[in-house]
């Protein structure tokens, strides 16, 4: 229980803490840490379970965008400023740094499997923030259909 406390503690102030990096407004920084949080719990919960890193990031990278897509309606801000900072504790930064610390050391072959698998995961995290994007298109247009609907039933 400590352990995912202290995940989820982290994980927000990473996204905060990026937020005010970007320059997000004051009133979104929470915002932004609680996006991150929820994805990087996804993350971690799944990962834990024994869930390839790669299909773990997807989903983290789903929450994150489906997310923020909430928070920046409820808000009524862009969704790139919750993506953006909720998006960071998820990028494979430690995996990156290995791999280019292998090709600094001239060990080539440590190096290609390190840089395919932050490949993958990086391309998992853009795809998941895709899917989202495209699922929340695909629900605002059904909520819009429905809504004219009613409005010519009612006229």
């Amino acid at each position: 229980m400590l352990y995912l406390l202290s995940q989820l503690g982290f994980s927000f102030i990473a996204a905060a803490g990026f937020g005010v990096l970007f320059n997000a407004p004051r009133r979104a920084l929470i915002h932004c840490g609680t996006v991150g949080m929820i994805g990087w719990i996804f993350y971690i919960i799944l990962a834990d379970a024994g869930v390839d890193p790669v299909v773990a990031s997807f989903v983290g990278s789903f929450m994150v965008a489906l997310v923020g897509h909430i928070m920046a309606k409820r808000f009524r801000m862009p969704m790139i400023i919750f993506s953006v900072a909720g998006i960071i504790p998820l990028v494979p930064g430690g995996l990156a740094y290995n791999t280019m610390r292998q090709i600094a050391e001239n060990d080539y072959l440590a190096a290609i499997p390190l840089a395919a698998k932050a490949f993958m995961i990086s391309g998992a995290i853009a795809m998941g923030l895709v899917f989202a994007e495209v699922i929340m298109q695909v629900v605002m247009n059904i909520i819009k259909r429905a809504s004219n609907n009613v409005k010519r039933e009612v006229s």
